[in-house]
């Protein structure tokens, strides 16, 4: 069984290098794709250079999104504000869709048993110890936070989640399904695809290396990405970015219910041992310490 190690880019080279020398001994093919468009709409200058990543070139396919989605819903300039937050909302969540769907361009080779793995980039599967035992897995990962030892405490991340290529109805199919097992009993569970009884959930399954960013670039990707119309209703300048990482508080908890709480930078970080991380951060140190708390 290959595996088929999918996931979206669009600027982290370094996360995305050490996504590659991690996963590299275990992986048949990256499959990554670039959309020429942010979340929020705007066009964007492809950045994906193979000559950053020609360690690696025969492995990936990397296939351009160069065309929004057909249903996007059009903003109106005499609609309200509610109403044009929720349509701008629905597009930056087709246009993620659109772009995550799009990875299955990259499977044309693969086989049905082979393993596909979906991920963002900054979600890191640990395959060390993996075993395929059931229709679906789920990889429970730790949540860090602007330096690669910074965690947030109490908090499991499910961001890398893997089938079967027989199985895999789409990319985002596999994103959107409830991080839960239900019982043989709950007939919703027969009647939904987004619900599954047969699913494994991997301990220490890897790390999700979010914010990894100046405060600068991190603001910009904030203000683009599928949640940027809370992110600009929140109000947060680029200083208050700064403040945030110097006082290794939480940007976004997406432990809280409603979304005027989701900005509200509560949770403080936690800095964790060597041990926790990739042995590879530390055996190449020069490269990562500028990332190192």
């Amino acid at each position: 069984m290959n595996i088929y190690d999918c996931f979206m880019y669009f600027d982290e080279d370094m996360i995305l290098d050490l996504r590659l020398n991690l996963l590299d001994k275990y992986v048949k093919k990256f499959v990554i794709t670039e959309s020429t468009y942010l979340h929020s709409g705007k066009k964007k200058k492809l950045n994906f250079d193979f000559k950053n990543f020609s360690k690696f070139k025969n492995k990936i396919e990397y296939i351009v999104i160069d065309k929004p989605p057909s249903n996007i819903r059009i903003v109106n300039e005499n609609d309200n504000q509610e109403l044009k937050n929720s349509k701008m909302l629905d597009n930056s969540l087709m246009r993620e869709n659109h772009q995550r769907n799009g990875l299955i361009q990259g499977l044309i080779n693969a086989h049905d048993d082979d393993l596909v793995v979906v991920s963002d980039v900054d979600e890191i599967p640990n395959l060390e110890q993996y075993k395929y035992k059931k229709k679906i897995t789920f990889f429970v990962q730790k949540m860090f936070y602007y330096k690669f030892n910074l965690l947030q405490p109490n908090f499991d991340w499910l961001g890398s989640r893997a089938c079967k290529k027989k199985d895999l109805i789409s990319c985002q199919w596999l994103r959107n399904i409830k991080a839960k097992s239900y019982s043989f009993w709950r007939l919703d569970a027969f009647l939904s695809n987004k619900k599954y009884m047969n699913v494994d959930f991997v301990q220490n399954g890897g790390w999700h290396f979010t914010c990894i960013k100046k405060p600068k670039d991190l603001h910009y990707k904030l203000s683009n990405f599928l949640h940027h119309v809370e992110y600009e209703e929140s109000g947060i300048k680029i200083d208050q970015v700064e403040n945030l990482i110097n006082q290794k508080k939480i940007l976004y908890d997406h432990k809280a219910d409603m979304k005027d709480k989701k900005y509200t930078a509560k949770t403080s970080l936690e800095k964790v041992s060597n041990e926790t991380l990739p042995e590879y951060i530390f055996t190449n140190y020069d490269k990562y310490k500028e990332w190192l708390d």
